[in-house]
């Protein structure tokens, strides 16, 4: 079932054997892989390592039972490195799913809002945390916007791209008419929860590759009704950046 692709694989997978016959159980059956990129990026800054994708599809494709590893993120058209990495990730061989990044400008100018109106912090901080602020608080961050807005600076960039949508529909398309009998997301994302929970109760088997602390609660309650979550800390050495793995 594990063949490895490349001869670093193979000494990594003499050393952790027992890693590689865990996942043989996990990867047991017809697999569709799902990796919601921009929730796993993320993941590296409490990792304290980083996911390398060439080397996790070469660890991925080295499980015969894999059929398909769909790579979801987004790009942002005219950024050079981000059309380049979508590109070198089709070039990995992933079944690649994107779309245009979108670019959305939130105005943060203060100059016709009194100093404690929260008009235009209410953009930035959720309603249920503003209501807890101060007015002295309040004024205070106004007052930091006002410094901004002197020195010219009268919006900010947020970028938005999620494929939450996406991920769910292909997860029971591929169900319905692909005949996959066995799901591996990887992502933390509550808005999963719904078509996992379908699948679930449809006696599909569904694994959530995540990290610590990184699972929403509305995944975590699912365990009791059949998920089941892998910490990517136990395949760290497979998958992350050549000069991260384990002396």
């Amino acid at each position: 079932m594990f063949n490895p692709k490349t001869p670093r694989l193979k000494e990594l997978s003499n050393q952790h054997p027992d890693r590689i016959k865990e996942l043989e159980i996990i990867f047991g059956g017809k697999t569709n892989i799902y990796i919601d990129y921009a929730n796993v990026k993320p993941w590296s800054v409490k990792l304290g390592w980083h996911i390398e994708p060439k080397r996790l599809k070469q660890f991925l494709d080295s499980f015969d039972t894999i059929n398909a590893v769909k790579f979801y993120n987004g790009t942002l058209i005219g950024d050079a490195e981000s059309e380049r990495f979508v590109k070198d990730i089709g070039r990995f061989g992933y079944d690649v799913k994107t779309k245009p990044v979108k670019i959305m400008r939130l105005s943060i100018d203060v100059s016709s809002v009194p100093p404690n109106s929260p008009n235009i912090l209410k953009e930035f901080i959720r309603k249920p945390l503003l209501q807890k602020l101060t007015i002295e608080t309040i004024e205070f961050l106004n007052n930091q916007l006002k410094q901004l807005n002197n020195q010219g600076v009268k919006s900010v960039e947020d970028l938005k791209c999620n494929f939450d949508v996406e991920i769910g529909r292909d997860m029971l398309i591929d169900y319905d008419k692909n005949n996959i009998d066995n799901f591996i997301l990887w992502s933390g994302d509550s808005d999963f929860a719904d078509p996992v929970r379908q699948l679930l109760k449809d006696d599909k088997r569904v694994t959530l590759f995540a990290t610590a602390r990184r699972v929403s609660s509305e995944l975590s309650e699912l365990v009791e009704g059949g998920l089941f979550i892998f910490d990517i800390q136990k395949i760290k050495d497979f998958i992350c950046w050549k000069k991260e793995i384990t002396k």
